[in-house]
Order: structure tokens, then sequence, then C-alpha cells
């Protein structure tokens, strides 16, 4: 009995090599290679249940965290168990069963996006949250995280390309990503998505798209009529065009991060893909269309809040996809007139414009906080916050003509050489 001594077990330790040391009656200290390079080892119980032919065993715990002394008394609790006749390895095995399902889908992926938000960006956390909520928690939210399988998440992501096959490879996605930390967690044991991959369910994926550029005639039909989506969309639209923005950042923005004295738009770096903060000039024109979503707000935090979050009301940013059902409305109503186009098809459709009204390249970029890229990026920390708003006023110019059906007759740009 007790042949260890805390000594050697800082030794084993140190030195870093498996080891598997008996300290009598049963109880041993385990340190595999993998443990060892994270310098820690395991307090393994050895035991012969009451009328058992075969010797079984228990895990205790881990050292460090249970020193030499408790890991003897843990043993002695577990030993006079045994004597009474329990099982401790099976009872064990049970508690830890009845542990995880107590971890529905649901709990694993609030405490995933909880988590995930110190590391991820707001975009990218709202954009899971409600792939999650519309895909994933109807069919297998209710379910302990530890009994879903793979035909599950196969079920859910097939559901999901019904509706759009870019959609369901970001479910999957999803649901990988809060099993994953599931295992972590060692809430499951594993993932139920390794094996699962998007293109066995739902194919190749088609080539990406080609962004649009809306043709004066396509503006011209399509500007006077965004009020038949609704006051709020079509003003998101106007500004998506008018400050060549993405949708992500129009919507997580909030009023503090206008300055309607400066005629300013502040978007954090957690708001932009290239994770660095940018200040867009706003027009007159932009700063209306603002304003007048400020009076369509209720004294929301948020530029665009959400109505009504699960039938409550809630302060929060409204989702980037509840543009996408309206504009798809407004292309029918245009029929021929105007092709159907995405939020990010009025950002492509900005910089085409920008530079047919001969706008500096690198003004026309930085008008979109491109990356500038190569020797330009680190050389020219310029701004170019003047340049950029006349850019956008004169773009703001022609908008207006087009809105109203009048020819446009400014003056371009005058390019340099």
């Amino acid at each position: 009995m007790s042949k260890l001594t805390a000594v050697q077990l800082r030794n084993w330790i140190m030195a870093g090599n498996s080891v598997a040391k008996s300290d009598g009656d049963g109880l041993t200290f385990t340190m595999s290679a993998k443990q060892a390079k994270d310098k820690c080892g395991s307090w393994v119980l050895r035991y012969r249940a009451p009328g058992a032919k075969s010797q079984k065993e228990v895990t205790l715990g881990h050292y460090p965290d249970i020193p030499l002394g408790e890991a003897r008394k843990l043993a002695t609790e577990h030993r006079a168990k045994i004597q009474q006749g329990a099982d401790v390895g099976r009872e064990k095995q049970k508690i830890k069963k009845e542990t995880a399902r107590a971890w529905t889908f649901k709990r694993l992926a609030d405490d995933y996006l909880e988590r995930a938000s110190e590391r991820l960006s707001d975009a990218t956390i709202s954009g899971r949250r409600q792939q999650l909520r519309d895909y994933v928690m109807p069919k297998i939210g209710h379910l302990p995280a530890a009994e879903v399988n793979a035909g599950d998440v196969v079920s859910i992501v097939e559901a999901a390309a019904t509706k759009s096959l870019h959609v369901a490879r970001l479910v999957l996605i999803a649901v990988r990503e809060v099993f994953s930390h599931g295992v972590a967690r060692h809430v499951v044991t594993s993932n139920p998505c390794a094996h699962v991959k998007a293109r066995a369910i739902i194919g190749t994926p088609k080539e990406r798209r080609t962004r649009l550029m809306l043709t004066d005639d396509e503006l011209s039909a399509m500007l006077p009529e965004l009020e038949t989506i609704g006051r709020q969309n079509a003003l998101m639209v106007k500004i998506l065009l008018g400050t060549a923005t993405r949708i992500g950042e129009l919507v997580l923005s909030e009023w503090s991060h206008l300055d309607f004295e400066k005629a300013e738009w502040t978007i954090p770096k957690e708001n932009t893909k290239t994770q660095k903060g940018f200040v867009i000039p706003l027009t007159p024109l932009v700063a209306g269309w603002f304003a007048e979503l400020h009076t369509l707000a209720f004294g929301s935090r948020y530029v665009l809040p959400q109505r009504l979050v699960r039938g409550e009301k809630a302060d929060k940013p409204m989702e980037c996809t509840s543009l996408n059902a309206a504009l798809n409305r407004l292309s029918v109503h245009l029929g021929d007139k105007c092709r159907r186009f995405t939020p990010h098809d009025l950002r492509s459709t900005a910089r085409s414009h920008l530079g047919s009204l001969g706008v500096d390249v690198l003004i026309a970029e930085r008008c979109l906080n491109h990356s500038l890229g190569g020797l330009v990026a680190v050389y020219d920390q310029h701004d170019y916050l003047t340049e950029r708003r006349k850019a956008l006023e004169l773009w703001s110019t022609k908008i207006a003509a087009l809105e109203q059906g009048k020819p446009f007759n400014v003056v371009p740009f005058k390019r340099t050489a």
C-alpha cells in the first residue's frame, strides 16, 4: 500500500515519458504519450466486482487536478462501495450518460454561440444563429446532443437545400462547428458531421455567379418602383446603392455609428469583412435616407431593428437575409425591365458606375473599403475621405436623376494619366 510519493509523480511529469505505476490495492497512476505532452496523468482504480470473474477499472480523475492524497481518498470510498456490491464503473458510465442527455442540441448550440462570439465577428455569429434557428432547432433542438446521428444531419442539410444550396452548405458548417465544440467540452464523444460531405448530399457547387452592373435603364426602371417592397426595404436598397457597402455592414449598424453633423458613418472593425474600421462620407441624399430610417426605428439603437423576435419585442438587428425575399418580390414586379439582383449586386453596380463616371481606380476601390494590396497598402495610409466624398456625391447626383427620370448631364471626373 501507498507505494508512490508526490516527488515521484512530479519527476515523471517532468520527464515526459508514458508510465503506469501502482500505488497498491488497485490504485494506479498512468500517463499516456499524449498526456505526457500535456504534463498530466490519470488515476485508475482496478477492481473486481463481487461475483465477477474478470477485473474492471474506473478512472477516478486526472493528475495534477487530483493530487496523490485525494486520489487515495477516492479509491478508499470506491472500494467501500465495491464491498457493498456496487459496480462503480457501471455507475460512472450511467452518470456520464445522464449528464450527456441533459445537454440538448439547443443547449450545446447556445453554449457554442456564446463562446464563439469572443473570436468570431458579429456578422458570422448572427448568420450562424439564424441558420441554426431556422433549419436545425425545429428538427433536433430538443434532442440530447449525444443522440444526434449522421442521418439526422443529412436530413437537415437536404431540407435546407430545397431553399438554397448555399444556405445548405452554411447550415452544415454551423452544425459541424457546434458538435466540434461539444467534443471539446466532452458533452459528446464524436462529431456526427465528421463524414458528412456537402458535395455528396447536394452535389458540386455551381460556378460562382457573375456580379451584375445594373444599367442606367435598369436603375431608371427599378428605383421608382422600390416603394412596392415597403419604405424600409426601399431605403435599404438606396443606401446600399449610394454607399457601396455590404449588407452586413448596414444591418449591424447602430445609430451611435452615424454622425449627421460631420456627415460620416463609421463602420467598426468587428462589422467589416476586412476587420478594419472604416469611415464612409455621407452625401446629403444618403444622410436624408438614414434620417428617414431613424423615424422608422422606434427608438431602437439599431438602424434596422427586428420588429419581433420569437413573437416578442427585442432590440436586435435585422437578419442579413431579410432583404432577399423583398428583392425577389421586386424582381417579379419589374419583369424584364430589370434583371434580378442581390444586395451585393448593388455594391458591384456602384463600383462599376463610379468607374464610368471617371473616378480614379484607387478612389473607387477605397469607396468599397477594398484592400489595396502590395506596396500601395504598405506605403499609402491616406484614407482619401475628401476624394471619396466628392466621388459619392457625383454618384448620388446620378442616382437622383435616374430615379426622377431626368437626364444626367453632370460632367464626369477627368481621369488622371
